[in-house]
């Protein structure tokens, strides 16, 4: 005879589901209310964020020099202004080869062009010269009636530029006051919050503040190794653009799995066009190779206590922000994800119940 159900627990289960369902809903409601005014204040969150990450590259020097003396506006100029030296460096060291070699670059597409064309011309396609040439003025023809729509977005890319160049001038200030009066902040955030919010906000700020740290070093170093080694590579099977490739690879470190496969398609399309099948093929297994030993060598041992996240955690991350804010996004996922797991293990700490004692020796007594 099958059992029947208690109507008291039935009811019992409905009320904690709909109460669940509610406080749920309500919390859900409030991170979208979240989300949505950091999506207003976009433009100050932005730099923001990226203070913080320059901050987090530029602390351990600039720490350095305060422990020698510096006063801390001393040191937190002499860093910002040797930072821009390096970046201002950086982008001429990449400028020069890629001009010099643009003319070879664009040799090499034209005589790949020109390949394919001849295969296409061959069997199994047999796709002649007359059906190319009308492909190739159908297309002239919807580029010309779509030039409204290209000038909307060419000024919609100057736009961006432009935005992106407030958003750096933003962020390097910003640096600048994390440099010089970072340590004192926390103290002065705890002073101004009341009750038990004085020591957990404090706390918690100070762990995602070593979490980032942590993150952005850890995958600096690691991007370096990758750059060294590709870079390297690339020299040996003499690839054009070695020191651009190599700091395409080094900045795409920061973007996890998404940025590697980037940087790794430019590299064997550049050696395409340029070196031939053969030298494609090899540079890409030296990519392959190299990608390997980071997932499995490179990066345990660097990130030795690491940041608490699935590899499919870390895969998700990245598709979810690139799906919602594009390269920015995949560059910020992994990061915010670290934060909010950081958050989420201090209220998990919060709220467990203290370990039980341990039972007294009979023993003793």
């Amino acid at each position: 005879m099958s059992a029947t159900l208690n109507a008291g627990r039935t009811r019992a289960a409905l009320r904690t589901s709909a109460r669940v369902s509610g406080e749920l809903l309500l919390v859900l409601v409030a991170a979208a209310v979240v989300v949505w005014v950091l999506g207003r204040m976009w433009s100050v969150v932005w730099p923001l964020m990226v203070g913080l990450l320059l901050t987090t590259l530029t602390w351990p020097p600039t720490r350095f020099l305060r422990r020698r003396g510096l006063a801390p506006a001393f040191a937190a100029s002499l860093v910002t202004v040797l930072f821009l030296l390096v970046a201002a460096g950086t982008a001429a060291l990449i400028a020069v080869p890629v001009a010099s070699e643009a003319g070879e670059l664009t040799d090499g597409v034209v005589e790949g062009v020109q390949k394919l064309r001849e295969w296409a011309a061959g069997p199994p396609l047999n796709i002649d010269d007359a059906q190319i040439a009308g492909a190739f003025d159908s297309a002239t023809a919807r580029i010309q009636d779509s030039a409204g729509a290209i000038a909307t977005t060419a000024v919609t890319g100057v736009s961006t530029v432009f935005s992106g160049v407030v958003t750096a001038v933003l962020a390097l200030f910003l640096m600048f006051f994390f440099l010089k009066d970072g340590p004192r902040f926390l103290p002065w955030l705890g002073r101004q919050l009341p009750g038990r919010l004085a020591t957990d906000v404090p706390a918690v700020a100070e762990r995602c503040w070593l979490t980032l740290g942590s993150f952005v070093r850890s995958q600096a170093l690691v991007g370096l190794i990758d750059a060294v080694l590709i870079g390297l590579g690339l020299w040996i099977l003499d690839v054009p653009l070695v020191l651009p490739l190599s700091v395409l690879t080094f900045v795409s470190a920061f973007v996890p799995i998404v940025g590697a496969l980037f940087a790794g398609f430019v590299a064997v399309l550049i050696a395409l066009v340029s070196n031939g099948l053969t030298d494609a093929l090899l540079v890409l297994a030296v990519i392959v190779v190299v990608q390997q030993l980071e997932g499995n060598v490179f990066q345990p041992m660097i990130q030795s206590r690491g940041l608490g996240l699935h590899a499919a955690v870390v895969l998700l991350a990245v598709t979810l922000g690139g799906s919602l804010s594009g390269i920015v996004g995949s560059l910020l996922a992994v990061p915010v994800a670290a934060l909010i797991a950081v958050v989420w293990n201090y209220l998990r700490e919060q709220l467990s119940d203290p370990p039980p004692a341990p039972p007294a020796d009979a023993s003793s007594a």
